[in-house]
């Protein structure tokens, strides 16, 4: 039960006006209307009619909903770490029951806190009692995966910088929406306009040699715009303007046209683009001009906001749009493109995919006519617990960039600078015998972790191959060339690396020679049995390990005898050795029908058992109690 003083009391009045706040989504006002509620924040003015409201007793019904509304406020307005404290009241009051929903809700305000054991804790339990609607299972079960990835993330991330930028970017309120065109930085902020000016959102640019920010005057001040974008030309300027209908904040994209030294009243785009009923943002317009990408709920999407593109004519006016589809989009809600000409990619943010938690950027290439490649989270510290959004690379300086992010703020989004760092792996692959670079060979790059392909590559006209990564992965390397054996190898872990550096990971392929037999080493067994010692299962593993990484070789394995013995007697018992040899590479995975046992006895010697003069050669039988195998097919 809720845990109550026996003397707790309320104030009915500040309920009313909790509840009012809550209804019309002002989260903040409501989470403090709560708490003056309870007597947690003292009233700094007497309250016109609610002070006139009895004062009542507090009891256990009352006091679990207050506890749960001020959660529910502080988590709608993104304050994480004040509504996991205050679900964490309402579940230590055996509350979970009267509010199912509480275990979820704080899983995840531990998740955006960092605490990924207790998170993942509390979600699983969440999973494992709640009946209700499936919607919130799955909620559950992706935020745990959220969690698992949090934590490899956290332990081996980019290798990249990303820092809060110093004022003038930031501000009282939130600054966001950073874009560069020519010399001039465009962002949006919620700072003061001046003396008596109220925090709206609106546009401000800062050429590249100064250090003042100019607001942007679209003729009406009452209005708030945001999220810039402008063409290479500079004349046309694409904003989301924001505006009160009833109880509903609409969004719509407009378009301002710089003329005579100024940019004159934004013009609301065609419904190519606004939807009556639904919302259109944070548009992108490509360097030409051309098309415009942009974030929006209207119908025909996968769900939630999704990214969508539109041609422009060239007064640049939505001729179409479209949704990018179900690569791109998830039933969530996808925000914030930008669309990058030069390297043909979409960087965006979603809520939909496997990530840090709140939206995450993630990057898309285009790799035909409308067809996107799998999108990559940019992974920690580019994403944080908390919502990352506005991707921006800097026009001169390849390694640098530009995101806005909540990670460091209660409420609202800041202006982050950014620089990755990257580490060249190269080597060489030769053939094993002759030492000569192969041409041609196909090189993978696997994140050893997910088993992920993370790049691809050739070797060029010298064998050589190189890879550019900036993050601490471990990976390993899928080698192959038609004629040769794959290889699958570890690499050297990069967290080892000193950036900027030049790791030579070189390997050699062996040739596939069909009906060659091949001694295997250190094959050994127990004078007159069959029985493996561990230095024969350790010499057997490497074999293991190439019929897995080349799944299409069927093989021979073959035991020989010396000239000691019965004819006969070396033939069963070659024969049990080989079957040994095959049980155990059967147990261990490899397909029975891929590997034939043949026992050979005293048949096939490479080696003279006796010498000239009749005498034995030890040495010469040593050989000749040998494993081999021979590749019978390799298509």
């Amino acid at each position: 039960m809720f845990v109550l003083s026996a003397f707790a009391q309320y104030n009915e009045g500040y309920r009313v006006l909790g509840d009012k706040a809550f209804a019309n989504k002002d989260y903040y006002q409501a989470a403090i209307n709560y708490k003056k509620t309870l007597g947690l924040i003292k009233p700094k003015a007497v309250v016109p009619y609610y002070s006139k409201r009895s004062t009542r007793k507090l009891n256990a019904e009352t006091g679990s909903y207050l506890y749960f509304q001020i959660a529910e406020s502080y988590r709608l307005y993104q304050n994480y770490t004040e509504a996991g404290n205050w679900y964490g009241k309402v579940l230590a009051g055996n509350n979970a029951l009267q509010y199912p929903l509480a275990r979820l809700w704080y899983g995840i305000c531990l998740r955006a806190d960092r605490d990924l054991d207790s998170a993942a804790t509390q979600l699983q339990q969440f999973v494992d009692v709640y009946k209700g609607d499936n919607k919130y299972i799955a909620i559950a079960k992706k935020e745990i995966e959220n969690c698992r990835f949090a934590e490899q993330q956290y332990r081996s991330g980019t290798l990249a910088k990303v820092t809060k930028m110093s004022s003038p970017w930031n501000a009282e309120g939130g600054d966001y929406a950073l874009t560069i065109t020519g010399n001039t930085y465009w962002f949006t902020s919620t700072r003061s306009a001046g003396e008596g000016a109220t925090h709206l959102n609106r546009m401000y640019a800062l050429p590249a040699n100064s250090m003042q920010p100019v607001l942007i005057d679209f003729g009406d001040k009452n209005e708030e715009y945001g999220t810039p974008s402008v063409d290479g030309s500079g004349t046309k300027m694409y904003i989301t303007k924001w505006y009160k209908k009833d109880t509903r904040t609409v969004c719509e994209i407009y378009l301002s046209l710089y003329s005579g030294g100024k940019w004159q009243v934004p013009q609301k785009l065609n419904d190519n683009v606004n939807v009556e009923g639904f919302n259109s943002m944070q548009p992108c317009v490509t360097v030409d001009g051309k098309h415009l990408y942009f974030s929006s709920n209207k119908p025909g999407g996968r769900g939630g906001d999704d990214i969508w593109m539109c041609d422009l004519d060239t007064g640049g006016n939505p001729l179409n749009s479209e949704d990018l589809g179900g690569i791109i989009n998830t039933p969530d809600d996808e925000q914030a493109p930008f669309f990058d000409d030069a390297g043909q990619r979409l960087v965006y943010s979603s809520k939909g995919f496997t990530g840090l938690g709140g939206f995450d950027l993630f990057e898309s290439r285009l790799t035909g006519e409308n067809v996107w490649a799998q999108p990559e989270n940019l992974g920690y510290p580019i994403n944080s617990s908390k919502d990352d959004m506005y991707y921006m690379p800097d026009r001169t300086d390849k390694s640098k960039f530009y995101i806005s992010s909540d990670r460091e703020s209660e409420c609202c989004l800041s202006l982050f600078q950014g620089s990755v760092t990257n580490i060249i792996i190269k080597g060489v692959i030769a053939d094993c015998v002759t030492g000569k670079p192969i041409v041609g060979v196909a090189i993978t790059l696997l994140d050893s972790a997910t088993n992920n392909t993370a790049q691809k590559t050739e070797t060029d006209s010298a064998g050589v191959y190189t890879f550019k990564v900036n993050n601490y992965r471990h990976y390993k390397i899928t080698l192959s060339k038609s004629g040769y054996f794959t290889k699958i190898s570890p690499l050297v872990e990069v967290k080892n690396l000193i950036k900027d550096t030049l790791t030579n990971s070189d390997f050699c392929l062996a040739k596939i020679e069909v009906n060659k037999p091949i001694v295997i080493k250190n094959i050994l067994y127990d004078f007159n049995k069959a029985t493996l010692r561990s230095a024969s299962k350790a010499a057997l593993d490497t074999i293991i390990i190439l019929l897995k990484q080349n799944p299409s070789i069927k093989i021979e394995l073959s035991s020989h005898t010396d000239s000691i013995g019965k004819d006969e007697a070396n033939m069963r018992l070659s024969q049990a050795r080989a079957q040994s040899c095959v049980d155990y590479m059967v147990a261990a995975g490899i397909d029975k029908s891929r590997i034939i046992a043949k026992g050979y006895g005293k048949t096939n010697p490479i080696a003279p058992n006796s010498n000239p003069d009749g005498t034995d050669d030890p040495a010469g039988r040593q050989l000749n109690r040998r494993t081999e195998f021979t590749v019978l097919k390799s298509e």
